[in-house]
């Protein structure tokens, strides 16, 4: 992880990153969201609202004040429907009649072995889904969208979420809560899938970017540097859940107890969920297989 930045902003208080795009902090700092959820107002007469955030009439107002008197909402672009990004975007959609967009709602785009968890039972973590969340035009991989002004790439980066998404402006990228830089991303099944993740970071990787603007946290100053840290990171737990399968089969929960020696127990069943996002992972690359069908309460042995 990076070394802890100064980044505390004012919620509600728009703040100027470079001409025709501002920041606005959304009131809802916590553990999975830190200082808050970032939303980002593109353009300079018609605005792009990236991420609107949470249920708040707060932040709500927050959005609307920062308008001028020659700007007006076209767009609101939601990058994926976590409870901390997307609720706003119909109450600020309601006010300005402009239109959602979105990949589509909240299980478009999930894999199909995360599918197949899903139907098992296994119930999502983390941030918590908008189970609500339906855009009114579906965005695909590569799509543009156009402004008055502004232009952004639409890549699908499914992960986190399977209806993930970031927006290229240029060679500067709002990557959500795939890239953030105060902490690794969180890859929860059924909702995250690892593979999915680690094959996003390698395309943001294959490109040349000067800054990434996260759904956390900071700017992102050196892309390349953030994302070698981020890919290696998996690797390295990788690695540990390997070793720890040498020379004795175990589930998500007891590779978990071995690996995460210092985590107090409160964080164990999150860092269980960690695990088992690297078994499917490494279930699907045959280097690990359970005993039986795949679940979470599988107990897994390493593939010779």
């Amino acid at each position: 992880m990076l070394a802890p930045d100064n980044f505390n902003p004012e919620p509600g208080i728009p703040f100027t990153l470079e001409p025709g795009l501002q920041r606005i902090l959304a009131p809802n700092p916590s553990p999975m969201t830190f200082r808050g959820t970032n939303t980002y107002l593109l353009g300079q007469r018609d605005i792009a609202v990236i991420d609107p955030g949470p249920l708040s009439n707060t932040h709500l107002r927050a959005i609307l004040d920062a308008l001028g008197s020659n700007q007006r909402i076209s767009h609101i672009i939601v990058t994926h429907s976590h409870l901390d990004h997307s609720p706003l975007a119909r109450p600020l959609s309601d006010s300005t009649g402009a239109p959602i967009l979105g990949f589509g709602g909240p299980t478009a785009g999930r894999s199909a072995v995360m599918e197949r968890l899903a139907q098992q039972g296994l119930a999502g973590g983390g941030e918590g889904i908008d189970t609500s969340f339906r855009p009114d035009l579906e965005l695909s991989d590569g799509e543009v969208i156009e402004g008055d002004g502004w232009t952004l790439e639409t890549i699908h980066t499914p992960g986190h979420l399977g209806n993930h998404i970031a927006l290229a402006w240029g060679d500067i990228c709002f990557t959500a809560d795939h890239v953030m830089g105060w902490a690794s991303s969180l890859v929860s099944p059924p909702d995250g899938d690892l593979t999915d993740f680690m094959n996003a970071c390698h395309r943001l990787r294959a490109r040349d970017w000067s800054a990434f603007h996260a759904g956390h946290g900071a700017p992102i100053n050196d892309p390349a540097a953030r994302l070698d840290w981020l890919i290696q990171h998996r690797l390295t737990r990788e690695s540990q859940i390997l070793d720890a399968l040498a020379n004795k089969p175990g589930s998500a929960r007891q590779l978990a107890e071995r690996i995460y020696v210092d985590t107090p127990s409160a964080l164990l069943p999150a860092a269980e969920r960690n695990v088992f996002a690297h078994l499917v992972d490494l279930t699907g690359k045959d280097q690990v297989s359970p005993d039986g069908e795949l679940s979470v309460n599988a107990r897994f042995q390493r593939v010779r």
